[in-house]
């Protein structure tokens, strides 16, 4: 499993996201496979940009492609959005553990008050 959380890479996949076309792309991959042409046509996008995208899609590890004749398919990567859940996880339990740490201080400032 590729759960890294290499700064790099991480730079690379939220880039790949920070695009609505992109994410576009991603949404109409999850329905499965799909061409350049398929996934182009239907976003009202030209080929180039299209191809563009993907990669950087693909740079960003989120989609993988295969190349059959004249035809290359792209198809969403499962392990995707691992190393981005790893990320968000492990600054959630930060978040997590400060608020933890902030409800005993207040319940310590309450309990000092009745006194």
């Amino acid at each position: 499993m590729r759960t890294t959380t290499d700064p790099a890479r991480l730079d690379r996949m939220f880039f790949a996201l920070s695009d609505l076309q992109r994410r576009g792309i991603l949404e109409a991959l999850s329905n499965g496979p799909a061409s350049v042409t398929e996934l182009a046509g239907p976003l009202g996008m030209a080929l180039p940009s299209a191809v563009k995208h993907l990669a950087i899609l693909e740079q960003g590890g989120f989609v993988v492609s295969e190349k059959a004749g004249r035809v290359r398919t792209y198809q969403v990567d499962p392990k995707a959005f691992d190393a981005m859940q790893a990320w968000v996880a492990k600054h959630q339990r930060r978040l997590h553990a400060q608020f933890d740490r902030l409800d005993a201080y207040l319940a310590e400032q309450k309990t000092r008050a009745k006194r």
